[in-house]
């Protein structure tokens, strides 16, 4: 999966970003104008048509790249759910062929939570992709 930390920071760039979880996803938008991240909505369609519906967002949207969540254990652990948002990271870059990073996701849905978000898990990754962006250069 291609990286972009080394982009020109010239030259905008958008971002969809996902909070795996096997029975709902939830879906944000930002880019590096404003480096802000703005939830969009969650996708619980059944999993046989949940990328069809990724699919219609990232048409609609037309990001430069992907972010996904990847959850671990507070010590840093790997768990069942970590190497799942990995494969979703995986399939997502085969699918639709566009960049994937993969950001640490721990703390995210307490901090949904505590800001009183009311879409949980789109929250959740509008805080993930503002990390991301943090990172980049």
């Amino acid at each position: 999966m291609s990286a972009l930390r080394h982009a020109d920071p010239s030259q905008p760039l958008s971002f969809l970003a996902f909070d795996f979880g096997t029975q709902r996803i939830g879906v944000a938008s930002g880019n590096t104008v404003t480096r802000t991240a703005q939830p969009l909505r969650t996708i619980a369609e059944p999993a046989a048509t949940r990328f069809d519906a990724i699919g219609r967002l990232i048409a609609e949207w037309r990001p430069d790249a992907l972010v996904v969540g990847v959850p671990f254990h507070p010590d840093g652990a790997p768990h069942d759910n970590t190497q799942r948002a990995k494969r979703f990271a995986r399939q997502l870059h085969g699918r639709f062929h566009l960049p994937v990073h993969e950001v640490d996701e721990r703390y995210t849905t307490t901090e949904a939570l505590a800001s009183g978000a009311r879409d949980v898990d789109a929250a959740s990754a509008a805080i993930i992709l503002e990390q991301y962006m943090g990172t980049l250069v």
